[in-house]
């Protein structure tokens, strides 16, 4: 069949449409047995089978168009744009193509990778859904919404849609990895394990598969299995930095002199002035391994440390810090603008007219404060009690927040602005939601639970207006001690704040401004653990911890460290230890390079563990 043949029987099988599906289709069918590879015409005999109501035939053709997809010329330009990255040509291609039909589900699953990759996850969980809809069959749709639910923190519906996809595709690593990983985000260890466990029998030389085998047996306490899970990883590629400042952020293992010979010739080889021109290409590709050499560089960090060769750490760990905050860009001054906008709303009156609104559950304890703060032994030590369970840093308070300011103000960062005018029904919804959010979490029948999500110091106000009875401890270190182990800390995601000294200190001295608020507006509401004076006075400041909770002080709280639970955060190990001073004064050799760092924080570090008269 000629094109213009064929462009004219699509014409006409698209005017049958419109009233004689049953012509249509056998046009469309026409089409297909003269030109099997024609997706216009599959599309049009999946729109005829619906109109005859013939869903499941229609499922079938809506597929069928999917697989002639690579015959069509235009839908390969705009896979070659998002190949290539160029996301507005991309975007602009398919949506021409929906424009002339609306169910073309690669179409509309290509356009939810655009919007996934543009951060628009709820607008691409809406394609997705649709295009399932059209064709509940379309396997790569359903994986994509899974990656788009895992992206959301909707980690329960991300496992459930894998075990979907894994019916169909069981022999895909990654969709199995993804899962394993969303099975460790909502507390099922032991599946998530054995999941691994299998993986990397069948796949052996999966460095990735490894590596994220180890994390798992990281979290669950498995020390040495996770350093043997780590080193297999190695093996498998040892070009693969993530691997190794892996093996760093364990805090208890000294890399060798081997081990360092072997960083330091990986970062040479990673270096884009050593790399070649990729085919076709006049340079090589400068961040094609960006990330692994600031994996490197923090690792490196962390082994001349060990070694005391504090000026090689510092270059590491400064360089390290420079490529990560290149890729984020973090501006402090939003940071500050939140603040005040907070401090500004936020009066007695504010509180006073919104009292007793909210979901007046008692359950959640929040912890948080600063990252790297002590908070993880906070809910060490909290969880062992019989009344409290721990569980792990939770992104839901954040999520309700910029959920709110975007619907009500279209921005999420206003959600300060959107709160003001929420009615009191409202906050006892949000208050309820997070609780619904949570409740996946909860493993036991202990009636409390906490969330140690350090950065919702932020969101501290929100928290008491839709959870007027869950308890707040805010994890206070030293701002050295505290700033210098973020700088140090390569973070799995988040904390853009914390790649440079400047930035860090800022935000430390945004923390206290504003905590030093909550503490005028809401006084008594937080609980506020100096980490120093924790580790000088154990019991002391758990009994005021649990005085504080309404709780009564039982003697298993002091041996945190044998509890067993599982723990996913930088500092799992160090608290599977007694409670000890390893990391104070960390800062001291490194003082004659923190002018940076000690500038930002101002008048919060002569005046730490007290309140600085500059914010009262």
């Amino acid at each position: 069949m000629a094109t213009v043949t064929l462009e004219q029987a699509l014409a006409n099988a698209r005017q049958l449409l419109n009233g004689q599906p049953g012509a249509a289709l056998e046009q469309a069918q026409a089409i297909i047995d003269a030109v099997p590879t024609s997706a216009a015409a599959h599309r049009l005999a999946a729109h005829a089978l619906r109109a005859l109501g013939r869903e499941e035939a229609a499922q079938a053709a809506s597929l069928a168009a999917v697989s002639a997809t690579v015959h069509d010329e235009a839908m390969v330009g705009a896979a070659l744009a998002l190949a290539e990255n160029r996301l507005s040509d991309a975007e602009g291609a398919l949506r021409g193509r929906l424009r002339e039909d609306a169910t073309d589900v690669a179409a509309i699953r290509m356009l939810a990778e655009v919007a996934g990759r543009l951060g628009r996850y709820e607008d691409a969980e809406k394609l997705l859904s649709r295009a399932l809809q059209l064709a509940p069959g379309f396997g790569a749709a359903r994986a994509n919404l899974a990656t788009v639910y895992y992206k959301q923190n909707r980690f329960a519906e991300a496992a459930e849609t894998l075990d979907a996809v894994l019916g169909d595709d069981p022999g895909n690593p990654a969709h199995a990895n993804l899962r394993a990983a969303a099975l460790g985000r909502i507390g099922g260890y032991d599946e998530a394990v054995a999941l691994y466990a299998e993986l990397t029998n069948r796949f052996p030389d999966h460095a990735r598969l490894w590596m994220s085998y180890g994390h798992m047996l990281k979290t669950v306490g498995r020390q040495d299995d996770s350093i043997a899970a780590y080193r297999r990883a190695l093996a498998a590629d040892p070009r693969l930095g993530e691997i190794w400042w892996s093996l760093a952020n364990l805090k208890t293992i000294r890399f060798d002199v081997d081990d360092r010979a072997a960083m330091e010739a990986e970062l040479v080889a990673a270096d884009p002035k050593n790399m070649p021109a990729a085919p076709g290409a006049a340079e090589p590709d400068g961040e094609a391994r960006a990330d692994d050499r600031l994996h490197l560089h923090f690792a490196l960090g962390k082994a001349y440390d060990d070694a005391a060769e504090y000026e090689p750490a510092f270059r590491h760990y400064a360089a390290g810090n420079a490529i990560r905050s290149g890729q984020l860009g973090y501006r402090a001054a939003e940071t500050t603008a939140a603040v005040d906008a907070i401090i500004a709303a936020c009066t007695p009156e504010f509180f006073a007219a919104r009292a007793g609104a909210g979901d007046p559950a008692p359950d959640p304890i929040f912890i948080l404060g600063m990252p790297r703060a002590g908070s993880t032994l906070i809910e060490q030590i909290l969880s062992c009690h019989s009344a409290i369970e721990g569980t792990m840093e939770l992104p839901d308070i954040p999520a309700l927040a910029l959920g709110l300011g975007r619907e009500a103000k279209g921005d999420g960062r206003r959600w300060i602005d959107a709160l003001a005018g929420v009615p009191r029904g409202q906050l006892a919804e949000l208050g309820a939601a997070f609780l619904r959010r949570t409740a996946v979490q909860r493993k036991t029948g202990k009636p409390f639970y906490i969330d140690k999500l350090p950065n919702n110091w932020l969101y501290t106000a929100f928290i008491r207006l839709i959870l007027p009875n869950a308890k707040i401890i805010d994890a206070r270190r030293h701002p050295l001690d505290c700033c210098f182990s973020n700088f140090r800390q390569h973070f799995a995601k988040g904390q853009a704040f914390s790649y440079g000294l400047a930035d860090v200190g800022g935000y430390y001295r945004d923390y206290v401004r504003l905590m030093t608020h909550i503490d005028a507006v809401q006084p008594g509401r937080v609980h506020r653990v100096v980490h120093e004076a924790l580790l000088d006075d154990p019991e002391a400041e758990v009994r005021a911890m649990l005085a504080f909770l309404e709780q009564p002080y039982e003697e298993a709280c002091m041996a945190f460290h044998a509890n067993a639970r599982a723990v996913r955060t930088a500092s799992s190990e160090q608290v599977r230890r007694p409670i000890n001073r390893d990391g104070v004064g960390q800062w001291q050799p490194y003082e004659k390079w923190l002018d940076p760092l000690k500038r930002a924080l101002g008048p919060v570090l002569p005046s730490y563990p007290g309140v600085p008269s500059a914010f009262g």
